[in-house]
């Protein structure tokens, strides 16, 4: 999950990189040990192991963090595994595997609120219980704190409306386009995440628009800079300009890719937290009937 240039949780304002800037609120750059810096190595390298190895490497990487002693990099090696992990499908197994481990380092390391919200690992430990169907035994009331405020922000997604100019100045709205099935996703062109899933979003939208799918990518960057991305990628669903973050704040986006699909009720049936294949998308539109 990558996180911005600049939100407001956790003051954080650069995006997460595995070079030891990590999105841990407060805390600053680990001194990397002996053990350590061979696993700041990987994950560095992590996006360029190949989709069918990467679950493996993913799974070993998560237990050799937990093999590690207790330090402030072990905690930010966690959170920065967690992060990488849901780029893609990787399997169950490997989900459940880095839930486990950073539980644990937070477990070992709690971490206080900030700006009187969980730290950012409590919430991306929660987006991976509440999303990913993962278990963790955390008795932490930050967690607990971090699942209530999903369960809000999902409340006001689902009434939320959407009212967004695209890249020729038309007018979407997201209530009027009730009768479709619509995918609203959040990316950048900075974001090797979202960059990847497009060529699949694209392709899905070409073969599903006929039976009223509708994806609007909304993106927080000026026009200059999205529209020649666009052009260049041969983008055809409408890209929604959002320079001032309204609608991101409103739908509480803090990393992208973010993904939530809307049946033709106007009912959230579907949430990506991160990128997705093809497959995990089709999964996703089978819940709003599309097959």
């Amino acid at each position: 999950m990558r996180r911005p240039p600049a939100f407001g949780l956790a003051a954080i304002a650069a995006v997460v990189l595995i070079a030891g800037l990590s999105s841990l609120a407060a805390q600053t750059k680990p001194v990397w040990s002996a053990d350590e810096q061979p696993i700041v190595d990987q994950l560095r390298g992590l996006r360029q192991v190949p989709d069918d190895a990467r679950g493996g490497v993913t799974r070993q990487l998560a237990t050799n963090i937990r093999r590690l002693p207790v330090t402030p990099g072990k905690l930010h090696l966690a959170h920065d595994l967690a992060n990488l992990s849901t780029e893609g499908d990787f399997g169950k197994q490997t989900l459940q595997e880095v839930a486990t481990t950073l539980a644990e380092a937070l477990r070992e390391q709690p971490l206080p609120n900030v700006d009187g919200a969980p730290a950012d690992p409590y919430m991306i430990l929660a987006q991976l219980v509440k999303y990913e169907q993962v278990q963790v035994s955390l008795d932490a009331p930050q967690l607990a704190a971090a699942l209530t405020r999903i369960e809000a922000d999902e409340q006001r997604r689902a009434s939320a409306d959407i009212t967004l100019q695209d890249l020729d100045g038309k007018e979407w709205n997201l209530h009027s386009l009730r009768g479709n099935v619509v995918l609203v996703n959040f990316w950048a062109t900075w974001c090797p995440p979202c960059r990847k899933e497009i060529p699949d979003l694209e392709s899905l939208y070409a073969s599903f628009h006929k039976q009223g799918f509708v994806v609007l990518g909304i993106s927080d960057e000026e026009a200059g800079k999205v529209g020649p991305f666009v052009k260049e990628h041969n983008v055809s669903y409408p890209i929604l300009l959002d320079a001032g973050r309204r609608v991101n704040e409103l739908f509480a986006v803090l990393g992208i890719p973010k993904s939530f699909l809307y049946d033709r009720d106007g009912k959230i049936v579907a949430t990506a937290i991160d990128m997705r294949t093809r497959q995990q998308f089709l999964a996703m539109l089978a819940k709003a009937g599309l097959q």
